[in-house]
């Protein structure tokens, strides 16, 4: 299982160099929901979703939420 951090405005993935993409595939993957959280709470961002997906699949299923840093 892939943990990733979905922005919730915009429904990208941040990568492993900070930057945002459409495409999961390209998410930065977290060994846990506690470690993505911690990341996604210094990210510029507003609200975001820490989300699971079972690679190869599309399907997506909420295991988080919080506020970041803002813009």
């Amino acid at each position: 299982m892939n943990i990733l951090i979905e922005n919730a405005a915009t429904r990208e993935f941040l990568t492993s160099k900070g930057l945002w993409t459409k495409l999961s595939s390209q998410g930065a993957s977290f060994a846990s929901t506690r470690a993505a959280h911690t990341t996604a709470k210094r990210e510029p961002i507003g609200k975001f979703n820490i989300v699971g997906n079972f690679g190869g699949t599309e399907q997506f299923f909420n295991l988080d939420c919080g506020s970041g840093q803002g813009v």
